[in-house]
């Protein structure tokens, strides 16, 4: 984290000429369980992550908007009444590229629910660096558009509370980027505690701290990127998207979070094999997410049965399942890290992210993680995949000045 800041500090100086006003960051996040349920205003259970996106920002005596970051060799600049002329139509998706990320949150600022007046506001160099890998379902993505809803939030001293501020950041997403994602991720990122997941019911957008307990367990989250890249911009996102809607309507409910396990007899009835099984992920994974809450909260345990962390196994693999089977959004490494991961001593696993690719989660003793990675590194070269990447991550606090 130090390293990112510095380098930030000297980037932005090498771009910029001048020095930053300040250094914002938010976290990735890792969603321990809870997949495509967001957006059907379910229940979700993500923690952010000790990888950061970093963004640094100093301010302009013109309109502009400069934009630079570490991994993308051009600087994209627009003025602010450009920016502004698009946020009258609500549509930012002349926006494009790698910035739309950072520049689709300055333009949902000054859309008409989050009231900020980009006509009002000074002009901004900003230099955005990062350590969430990318494409990994980490969601670098969210971790760029909270660091940066925060910094123009304090910047521009608009008073917007967190929450807003993920609306924000998935109304970006959304519209600039044109990806049909939900607000977990910017959730996450934003509301993140340390040792906590951010359990969030997504019709409500309350959200509750849920402790996790893996250090006195003694576990460790164990991050399996399997290099499969994978874009929600693009392809089988938007079509999973588009089956829960019209199995919702076919159910005659606003949303799967009406629908319950009890009523699955009778969606079966009612759609079609694809359809149903696009449902019944969705349903099952929000009774999942509720008990996962309760386990870790020892709610309802029986006296000398496992609770806590120690107990989430099977949930996680049983998600893993429904995501593999029923949602089909897995992958074969993404299979086979959970797998190997499980049968090498993990307590459970799953893949984490939209899916189609990106990485597996494992829920692993510290003092089974080097024969797990071992295990898994033998498998994907047994089996003529590219190494993966693994390492641990640790729940994180959320964005924040630094």
């Amino acid at each position: 984290m130090t390293d990112i800041r510095d380098d930030v500090r000297i980037g932005f100086h090498a771009v910029f000429e001048h020095e930053p006003d300040g250094l914002w960051s938010a976290p990735g996040r890792v969603n321990l369980i809870g997949e495509h349920t967001d957006y059907n205003l379910g229940f979700v259970l993500p923690f952010a992550i000790d990888r950061r996106t970093v963004v640094g920002v100093g301010l302009r005596d013109d309109r502009m908007l400069r934009v630079a970051s570490t991994f993308a060799d051009e600087m994209v600049e627009i003025s602010l009444d450009a920016l502004a002329a698009l946020s009258t139509d609500d549509t930012g998706r002349e926006l494009s590229g790698w910035s739309a990320y950072v520049l689709g949150v300055a333009w949902a600022l000054g859309l008409a629910e989050f009231g900020a007046d980009l006509a009002a506001v000074p002009g901004l160099d900003m230099l955005i660096d990062s350590d969430v890998p990318v494409g990994a379902g980490l969601s670098s993505s969210a971790a760029i558009e909270s660091a940066v809803a925060l910094a123009l939030n304090d910047i521009w001293q608009l008073g917007l509370d967190r929450p807003t501020l993920a609306r924000v950041g998935q109304r970006a997403e959304n519209i600039a980027v044109g990806a049909p994602t939900g607000i977990m991720d910017q959730s996450a990122s934003l509301l993140g505690v340390r040792d906590h997941a951010v359990f969030l019911d997504c019709r409500s957008l309350e959200a509750q701290v849920v402790p996790l307990g893996l250090d006195e367990a003694g576990l460790v989250i164990l991050v399996i990127d399997t290099g499969v890249k994978h874009s929600h911009a693009t392809g089988g996102y938007g079509e999973r998207r588009a089956a829960c809607e019209r199995g919702a309507e076919a159910m005659g409910v606003e949303s799967l979070r009406d629908v319950s396990v009890a009523d699955l007899p009778r969606a079966r009835e009612l759609l079609d094999d694809v359809t149903y099984r696009r449902v019944a992920h969705v349903v099952t994974e929000n009774q999942r997410v509720l008990d996962t809450v309760d386990t870790l909260r020892g709610v309802g345990s029986d006296e000398g049965a496992p609770s806590g962390p120690l107990a989430i196994g099977e949930l996680l693999d049983a998600s893993h399942r429904s995501m593999r089977d029923d949602f089909e959004i897995s992958v074969p490494e993404l299979d086979l890290a959970v797998e190997t991961a499980v049968s090498a001593g993990a307590i459970g696993a799953r893949m984490t992210g939209g899916g189609f690719g990106g990485a597996a989660i494992a829920l692993v003793k510290l003092d089974d993680l080097s024969r797990v990675q071992v295990a898994v590194d033998n498998a994907f070269g047994e089996h003529g995949f590219s190494a993966p990447d693994t390492f641990v991550v640790r729940a994180s606090d959320g964005a924040a000045r630094n």
